[in-house]
């Protein structure tokens, strides 16, 4: 009764298509938490006077992320070298040639749930010796072999465990196409933001020479005053001094503007020596509109977070295979096959063999390496589930992050905005007093000196409020979903419609 009642459930399983083991399901996570503990607000207030850089936002809770979402940053240049680095970056092909494997893969790992079938031919040429009985067919010591055999094997799927292989590897696939638009979002994210750091880095090169030039024209007044005995030597070298130190700024800017330089055409698929187009700071827009996905939307947009559940859904899967493992196995076979001395005797009456046989295998004892190796699937399963709820509360985080930062960078700019202000003023009067002899040449030197390190901040305050929006579409999931960055056809997701 015991053994019947054993057949009945495999025969139950195997009809039925279920699979031994845990089904996958995707913990619950997201439904009431929000980013912060307060309401989001509804827009970032801008800063009169500091240009595009300054503009008011306003934050759409809810909203969907396009796919193109650089676009708003209103530069053609930049949207032509986005294009040209998803068509032409080598880690970029490299990880889609990846996921096509990743996809051939599942389906070899299908194939044991079918039939296998092989056939051979054997033609041989043979003596045996004439002491021995004759050969039967031609009662000759000399005659010719040619055997013709099918074999075929089949292994019936009673438990599910070649199934949740399969499973298994179909989320591996999975996870690799969400690997690919992970690195798919980081190419296009750093070369924005490279381009906006070019953008930058040549801003504060101009507003250095700028100050470079009005050191260099004070300088030569002060050359003349001392020369005439207005000036002591000390205040002269002291302006020297300062020229010197601005100059001393211009060589790190220098390196990285060409370092970005080179990493734009790096990301791009080209080699440093091509001239590429440097955008002006001024020419880009703030996107007047930015989404914010509402916290359970990210469960489904952010890759990073959909390719640890895929690990997840793996190792689930894995756990069935383990289980599989320990129970009975039924392998069955076929042998067809022919058996002639002459070609033309095939497939005639007579000639024919076969053999059909099942057997019947169940692990008895290994070491207790069958219940440690579930025990390990279960323990990975256990460690994937925590790496995928870590993953989610990352995401979380990294949104939140950047909702902070586009509020307190605005901040940020309206005061350097205000603080080069005052030192353009504070400049205007100093140079006019100096003129007339009512401050020392030292005091000219420091209003001088904090004019230029209050242009370097705003200018870099302005790049702040751009990499921030770009920030901002990153971490929502970069809008794949309105993308295919994968380069082929992706199949179906279930794993089930392959077979």
């Amino acid at each position: 009764m015991n053994r019947l009642a054993l057949l009945t459930c495999a025969a139950g399983l195997a009809l039925s298509g279920c699979a031994i083991g845990p089904d996958f399901h995707r913990p619950d996570m997201l439904k009431t938490g929000s980013y912060q503990s307060t309401a989001l607000p509804a827009a970032i207030h801008g800063t009169a006077g500091s240009g595009a850089a300054g503009a008011a936002q306003t934050l759409t809770a809810g909203a969907d992320l396009s796919g193109a979402w650089w676009q708003a940053l209103g530069v053609p240049q930049l949207d032509a070298l986005v294009t040209r680095a998803l068509q032409n970056n080598p880690s970029l092909k490299s990880a889609q040639a990846t996921l096509k494997a990743a996809y051939e893969q599942t389906k070899v790992a299908g194939a044991p749930l079918l039939p296998s079938i092989s056939a051979s031919f054997n033609p041989t040429r043979n003596k045996t010796s004439q002491a021995l009985s004759p050969v039967p067919g031609n009662n000759a010591y000399l005659y010719n072999l040619h055997t013709l055999q099918l074999n075929i094997s089949y292994q019936p799927d009673l438990w599910g465990g070649l199934r949740r292989q399969v499973e298994s590897q179909a989320a591996q696939a999975e996870m690799q196409r969400f690997q690919l638009i992970a690195t798919t979002n980081t190419l296009i994210n750093t070369l924005i933001v490279s381009l906006i750091t070019q953008s930058s880095l040549n801003a504060q090169i101009e507003a250095a020479n700028d100050i470079i030039a009005t050191q260099q024209k004070l300088l030569g007044i002060m050359e003349k005053q001392f020369r005439l005995g207005d000036i002591s030597e000390a205040q002269l070298l002291a302006q020297k001094a300062a020229l010197t130190q601005a100059q001393a700024t211009l060589p790190p800017l220098h390196l990285q503007a060409e370092q970005a330089h080179d990493q734009i055409a790096s990301l791009v698929g080209t080699t440093p020596n091509e001239v590429l187009p440097e955008i002006p700071l001024e020419a880009y827009r703030l996107p007047a509109t930015l989404p914010v996905s509402l916290p359970s939307a990210l469960l489904a947009q952010r890759p990073d977070i959909r390719a640890a559940e895929s690990q997840m859904h793996s190792a689930s899967a894995q756990v069935g295979v383990a289980i599989a493992n320990r129970l009975p196995n039924v392998q069955l076979s076929a042998t067809p096959g022919q058996a002639i001395n002459a070609m033309s005797q095939f497939f005639t009456p007579g000639y024919g063999n076969w053999s059909i046989g099942a057997m019947v295998t169940q692990p008895i004892f290994q070491g207790f390496e069958l219940m440690h190796l579930e025990r390990q699937a279960r323990a990975n399963l256990l460690a994937a589930t925590e790496q995928y709820k870590n993953t989610v509360l990352t995401s979380m985080q990294n949104v939140a992050d950047t909702l902070h930062a586009l509020q307190d960078d605005s901040d940020a700019l309206t005061i350097s905005a205000a603080n080069e202000d005052a030192a353009v003023r504070s400049l205007r009067i100093s140079q006019s007093q100096m003129s007339y002899g009512d401050i020392s040449p030292v005091l000219l030197q420091a209003a001088v000196q904090i004019e230029l390190e209050a242009r370097l901040t705003l200018i870099q305050a302005k790049a702040t409020r751009y990499t921030d929006s770009v920030a901002l579409c990153q971490a929502l999931g970069g809008g794949w979903w309105h993308r295919n960055d994968t380069a082929m056809k992706v199949p179906s997701t279930d794993w089930r419609a392959a077979f």
